[in-house]
């Protein structure tokens, strides 16, 4: 049977099964399921804003028997570190709402890739009162509502430079520009490698009623991720800006940190055995194909560096080789021989 594709996926849909929801334990008020209150009219309002005006790049998840919850996943933009990878949001509707936000919990894997979004699940935004701001930038119950959220989410905290997110940066960024420039371009390096490991940790374990989704999400964008790997690797592009028409062009490259290159030396193998085996299950053609495609990356980036002309082995040749290696292992196949 062929794996069904994410575009053919409801993006808002009514499910069963809330084991798994961070906030499934917190105690459920009876107003939630009595139809003639008004915080049920409220939240089933929310549905109807959600089925009527999510963009292609949220799916969200309600449950028939708790409509105080609500599981949320954003896709990663093009022109950001976060591109191709997927975001899960846990919602929690208080038993006041709306006076008081949506609560929310992100699914960070203890991996912190934003200055809104921590390590312990927390999310920092004005709109849900867990973050100082303007009053126009806070919750108003009477307006507010949680596609807000999520949109603000997508384009507030999940952009191109998250590192002017961090608190007190845009109060000096004038002064000291160029260093605050290249903070940000080291800031977005340890984004995107810890979106590939939110990923890796995505394919071993995705969130209930998601499997699917993100099984299908991942074969679809796996080779487009190696790729980008490699380019942001070698210095050929700018982080976030890989097959994206608006990205910056420099005929000198991309200045890349010997940091990142470890990181990805490091962590590619196991991440990118985790895309072709995800591929693989899906479907015998993927699989194989998403196998071939691997090599070939790698072949393509060990004959691109023979052609320096310096004498001096190519610190991204011995890179992709150490890799190729670890995956040639992971996947129990022989190192080739070299020819006498």
């Amino acid at each position: 049977m062929e794996a069904k594709k994410t575009r053919e996926f409801e993006q808002f849909d009514v499910v069963v099964d809330d084991s798994g929801h961070r906030f499934r334990d917190t105690k459920v008020v009876k107003v939630f399921s009595d139809t003639r209150s008004g915080l049920y009219k409220r939240i089933m309002k929310e549905w109807k804003i959600l089925e009527n005006n999510l963009p292609e790049s949220i799916y969200v998840k309600v449950y028939e028997r708790r409509i105080d919850l609500m599981r949320a996943v954003i896709v990663g933009a093009a022109g950001t570190p976060y591109h191709d990878g997927l975001f899960f949001f846990d919602i929690l509707f208080p038993s006041d709402y709306p006076n008081r936000p949506p609560k929310l919990y992100y699914h960070s894997f203890g991996y912190r890739l934003n200055p809104n979004l921590y390590n312990n699940g927390t999310v920092c935004l004005s709109l849900l009162n867990t973050w100082s701001g303007k009053k126009t930038e806070r919750w108003d119950p009477g307006n507010s509502t949680i596609l807000q959220v999520l949109l603000s989410i997508q384009a507030l905290v999940l952009n191109e430079k998250p590192f002017f997110n961090e608190p007190g940066v845009d109060g000096f960024a004038s002064l000291i520009m160029m260093n605050l420039e290249k903070k940000s371009r080291l800031y977005n390096e340890g984004a995107y490698f810890r979106t590939c490991k939110t990923s890796y940790q995505l394919l071993r374990r995705p969130p209930r009623n998601f499997e699917d989704f993100v099984k299908s999400h991942f074969r679809e964008r796996g080779d487009h991720i190696i790729k980008a790997t490699r380019e942001y690797t070698s210095g050929r592009v700018r982080i976030g800006y890989y097959s994206c028409q608006s990205a910056p062009s420099s005929s000198s490259g991309v200045p890349v940190s010997w940091e990142f290159k470890r990181w990805m030396k490091d962590f590619s193998p196991d991440f990118f055995h985790a895309l072709r085996r995800n591929a693989g299950s899906l479907s015998n053609s993927g699989g194989a194909g998403f196998s071939c495609m691997v090599d070939y990356f790698f072949v393509r980036s060990d004959s691109a560096d023979e052609d320096r002309t310096d004498g001096e082995e190519s610190p991204n040749k011995g890179f992709f080789k150490t890799v190729m290696d670890r995956i040639k292992k992971s996947f129990g196949l022989k190192k080739t021989a070299k020819k006498e």
